[in-house]
Parts: structure tokens; C-alpha cells; sequence
């Protein structure tokens, strides 16, 4: 799956609308909020990347976060964030952008974040990584970076990998998946992709694009989540970075 046919999952209205009920329904999980707080104070200049309809960015807004600029690539995802501030009357500034191409300014934001598995719905571990460069490059130094992914070493998945291990040694994989952690899968709003990485993967992602790994921990062990929430979305696994010096 390329990055177009990805693109056109989250230009869907079906989706657009899956994620406008999130960021009115769900606002920020438990464990958002926990590993948010602590580690970003409420004078920091803050990037949502991948912010979706605004789920998270209006989440921190509530939480006294002002100085906020949420991104996607999805023009529908942006005009209905924008759509949304207006009525809330909350001053975030929202942009179409893609996570690869940043043109912000250099140093310009004290810390981003890249909620639910987003960074991972990016094709390509060479295009993630290009994702992580750009992300590095609008932080300042010592400035921290947030994401969360799915956990390849769950033992809930281990037979999973394993027969797809197999399957990929063999050399009779699906042609549409591109890398071995790929993943293809059908929701009520249309088929998606995601890459779910194991844990030396993401170490060593964040090593060559600028960061060092300060600590991560599974979404279970910071918080226990609404009934609704886990039913959005399940375990992931939150890292937490911090752009070298």
C-alpha cells in the first residue's frame, strides 16, 4: 500500500467522521493525559503531527496548553478541526501538511506529538524515518517527542509474527505489503495500513533520525482506559524521545 492510497483512506468522509466523533466523544486517553502532562509543561510551543480532527490538540487545549499547531495530510481531516475551534472558540492554529515535507521553521516548537499509531501509517521504513528527520529538525535541542505504536513483542501477537514469519521466509507474502510488519485490515470506514514495529525497530529508527529514547512504556501500565476507548483503539505502546543536543 503507497502512501496515496493511504492518503485517500483519511480523505474518506466516512473516516473524516470517525475521527470528528473521537475528538468530541473520547477527547484525550487516560494515558494521553498522564504521559502528556508530565512531560510537557504549559508554556512549551507544542506540534500535533497527524492531528487528525483535532482529537489530542483540543485535549491539551483543555488542559491549559496554549501555544498549539496541529498538521495533517488530510485536507478534510483540517477543515473540520478548523470547523470545530471556530465553534469551541479555542485559539489553535491547524495546517495541511505532510510529515515527511515539514517547511516549519528550524527549532521552532519546544516538543511534538504523534498520536494513535500515526507515525506508523506511514509506508515505508524509510519514509518513517525521513518523518522522524523532519519532526527533529522543528524542535529545539533537549525538546521531546511523543508517539505511540502497536508492539510487535506482545505475547498476545507472538504466534501472529511467527506464521507470518514464516510465510515472508518463503517468499509468499501478500505483494501489497511492502515490509515484514505490515499490516492491511478492514474497518467500518474502509481498508487502512499499518505498520507495527517490534521494539529494536523503533530504537533504532529514533537513533538515526536525530533522537535518543528517554522511555517507554505499554498503554495498560500507565492508565486504566474507558470501556469506549479501548474500544477505539487497543493496547499500544508509548514512547517517549528527546531530540539530542
Amino acid at each position: 500500500m503507497d502512501g496515496e492510497t493511504v492518503r485517500s483512506y483519511f480523505r474518506n468522509p466516512v473516516a473524516v467522521q470517525h475521527y470528528v466523533e473521537a475528538a468530541t466523544r473520547l477527547g484525550l486517553w487516560a494515558s494521553e493525559e498522564t504521559v502528556l502532562t508530565q512531560v510537557f509543561t504549559r508554556e512549551e510551543t507544542l506540534l500535533d503531527c497527524g492531528c487528525g480532527a483535532g482529537r489530542i490538540t483540543f485535549g491539551l487545549w483543555e488542559l491549559g496548553y496554549r501555544h498549539l499547531l496541529g498538521f495533517d495530510f488530510s485536507r478534510e481531516m483540517i477543515v473540520e478541526a478548523r470547523r470545530m475551534a471556530r465553534i469551541l472558540e479555542y485559539g489553535i492554529s491547524f495546517r495541511v501538511a505532510d510529515a515527511t515535507r515539514l517547511d516549519f521553521e528550524k527549532e521552532s516548537f519546544d516538543g511534538a506529538v504523534f498520536g494513535f499509531n500515526g507515525l506508523m501509517q506511514i509506508p515505508l521504513r524509510a519514509k518513517r524515518r525521513k518523518a522522524l528527520s523532519r519532526i527533529a529538525a522543528v524542535i529545539r535541542p533537549g525538546g521531546h517527542f511523543i508517539f505511540t505504536t502497536h508492539d510487535r513483542d506482545l505475547n498476545s501477537y507472538r504466534d501472529l509474527w511467527e506464521t507470518e514469519r514464516r510465510i515472508w521466509q518463503a517468499g509468499e507474502q501478500s505483494t501489497s505489503l511492502l515490509e515484514f510488519g505490515d499490516r492491511h485490515f478492514s474497518t467500518p470506514q474502509g481498508t487502512t495500513f499499518i505498520h507495527i514495529p517490534d521494539q529494536d525497530e523503533v530504537r533504532e529508527d529514533l537513533d538515526a533520525s536525530g533522537f535518543e529514547m528517554v522511555e517507554t512504556h505499554l498503554r495498560s501500565q500507565l492508565a486504566s482506559e474507558r470501556a469506549e476507548v479501548r474500544e477505539f483503539s487497543e493496547e499500544c505502546r508509548f514512547w517517549i524521545a528527546r531530540k539530542l543536543l
